[in-house]
């Protein structure tokens, strides 16, 4: 069992945060599931991922022939990849079934926007209450901050 990391952005974009995380996940050899709602959102981070300005992270679209080989697959479904990491963004959930079984579900919300942050609590409330450990950041103050941490419980 993993942990969930809930990332409240004021500054960064969801584009900029991810660039951040998902080349560590792929060097620790992670697979990952990059989940949304929004295609065109989705479409937009799989544009910035080739045009990545530091380096290339292999990955693709859901939906094609190669989900399975995909070290970071970017869709609205299921994981397809066998992916060892989750990122979410625009909303999209997991259950906690889902989760404790990964090393990692990054929740990445919008800290401007109210739908956004009770979503993002509500996934908070839900988590932990199955016993999975979560942190909250927060980057209000220029930084990233880890602002609280609940740890992993056995139920």
């Amino acid at each position: 069992m993993g942990i969930a990391v809930f990332y409240h952005l004021t500054q960064s974009s969801v584009g900029q945060t991810a660039a951040t995380i998902l080349p560590r996940a792929y060097a620790a050899s992670w697979r990952v599931m990059l989940r949304g709602r929004d295609l065109a959102g989705l479409q937009a981070l799989d544009l910035a991922l080739w045009d990545g300005e530091d380096s290339f992270l292999p990955h693709g679209l859901q939906g094609g022939a190669q989900d399975s080989d995909q070290p970071i697959l970017i869709g609205t479904g299921a994981i397809g990849n066998a992916a060892q990491a989750l990122m979410l963004v625009d909303g999209a959930e997991t259950t906690p079934e889902e989760a404790k079984d990964l090393e990692r579900v990054w929740v990445l919300f919008d800290g401007y926007d109210e739908a956004a942050l009770n979503a993002a609590r509500g996934l908070w409330t839900r988590l932990t209450a199955a016993g999975l450990a979560a942190q909250y950041w927060s980057e209000e103050t220029g930084r990233w901050e880890k602002k609280t941490e609940k740890p992993a419980r056995t139920i």
